[in-house]
């Protein structure tokens, strides 16, 4: 298991900055991140806030699952490969130790500038957290939160001076493959320096 650094939540822009100035960037340098930009996006992703965590969750049930896709020398002295976020702890749990961005890159319809990210944000469901205790109508609460994790990484990589995009165009089942995941993924965030 790999610690993150704590958040520091003095720090960035301001949240209406930070609106203003998002964007959906696809063109990313070769630049690469520090473990410090890391552990934000992480935490801006779903980890421990002054409630309970930095999103909102439908009857507090978290259906959500965070992975961190890592390039070879791409953040800090973090080795490549595919890590899922231990929200509880702010840490990382290597699940498979290689580069996957091609892989990854294939399985979202070969749309390549995902590869030159120098990281991604895989957020996948487990619905069953969810709908077991609103039925149906729970799927379209796992949505909302996805909506909320999306927003809450474009904001955080804003403010840190990156970019990303939300990627929704995949073939579910590729992407599980290769990343060996048991839920269901829902989105992509290639994440870096804009170029």
């Amino acid at each position: 298991m790999i610690s993150l650094p704590k958040p520091e939540i003095e720090g960035g822009i301001l949240l209406n900055q930070a609106i203003y100035n998002r964007y959906s960037c696809r063109k990313f340098s070769s630049r690469k991140l520090t473990l410090k930009q890391v552990s934000l996006l992480l935490w801006a992703a779903g980890g421990r806030s002054r409630s309970r965590r930095t999103i909102p969750s439908a009857g507090a049930t978290y259906p959500l699952e965070i992975y961190l896709v890592v390039g070879k020398d791409c953040v800090g002295n973090l080795a490549a490969g595919f890590y899922w976020y231990i929200w509880e702890r702010h840490a990382l749990e290597l699940k498979i130790g290689k580069d996957l961005r091609k892989e990854i890159t294939v399985a979202c319809l070969e749309q390549d500038f995902i590869s030159f990210a120098p990281v991604s944000v895989l957020i996948s469901a487990q619905y069953e957290r969810t709908t077991t205790h609103y039925g149906r109508r729970g799927v379209r609460y796992v949505h909302m939160e996805a909506g909320c994790v999306c927003q809450n990484i474009h904001l955080e990589a804003i403010s840190l001076g990156l970019g990303t995009v939300v990627i929704g165009a995949f073939y579910d089942q590729e992407l599980k493959a290769v990343t060996k995941i048991d839920y269901q993924p829902l989105a992509v965030m290639p994440v870096g320096y804009p170029k």
